[in-house]
């Protein structure tokens, strides 16, 4: 039997003006959030421009307002395409993990976290929410608590209940903010406080899971 929990099916994001349906019109798509991505790293959210995106990604800007209304829709999905691919990595982590091993699938979703933050384009500043417009995502953490305690419970076959939703959540915010610390001035992250942040995670779900 397959430990993996089938991901959450993928929903367009709010902002997105148009779901593409042909492949020529998903590929401008992907290569516009691509762009997005890239210019994001190289000028941060204050300066990145629809037009930017447009000729990093050699498309017309009509193009870009195809499919979004500004930047903040721009990076608002750049988020929500995130939050799935990193759903996607942890459920194949955790087929890999031992059943009942509740440490070992908790590490693989904090592992597969700071993989995504250290190589993935545009991670740094907009991992799943868009920090200088948090209405464009609310709900962030808490989307991806729901599916970590999801994952979780598949892999103990334990019911997913408020006390595990609660217990992921709280988990989630408390590393959020040991992360946001950690890789302040370190590109890598400070590999003392990454490590704290996995110490945290152990003990706070020792006693919900234990």
């Amino acid at each position: 039997m397959s430990h993996r929990n089938p991901p959450e099916e993928p929903r367009p994001p709010a902002s997105l003006r148009r779901v593409p349906v042909q492949e020529r019109s998903a590929e401008r798509l992907t290569r516009i959030l691509d762009a997005c991505a890239d210019v994001l790293d190289e000028v941060g959210y204050e300066g990145l421009t629809t037009r930017a995106v447009a000729h990093r990604a050699g498309v017309p800007i009509g193009s870009v307002y195809r499919f979004f209304g500004n930047k903040r829709d721009l990076a608002d999905a750049l988020a929500h395409r995130n939050l799935d691919a990193y759903a996607e990595r942890v459920a194949a982590r955790v087929a890999g993990v031992e059943r009942g091993d509740w440490r070992g699938a908790v590490d693989g979703a904090f592992d597969e976290y700071l993989a995504m933050k250290r190589t993935v384009p545009g991670f740094g500043l907009v991992d799943f929410g868009v920090p200088s417009a948090p209405e464009a995502m609310p709900d962030a953490n808490v989307r991806v608590a729901e599916r970590v305690a999801a994952l979780l419970a598949h892999h103990l076959a334990r019911p997913l209940d408020d006390r595990l939703r609660r217990t992921a959540l709280v988990a989630v915010e408390a590393v959020d903010a040991v992360l946001q610390l950690a890789f302040r001035g370190h590109p890598s992250g400070d590999a003392d406080l990454v490590e704290e942040a996995r110490t945290l995670l152990h003990a706070y779900f020792a006693r919900s899971l234990d």
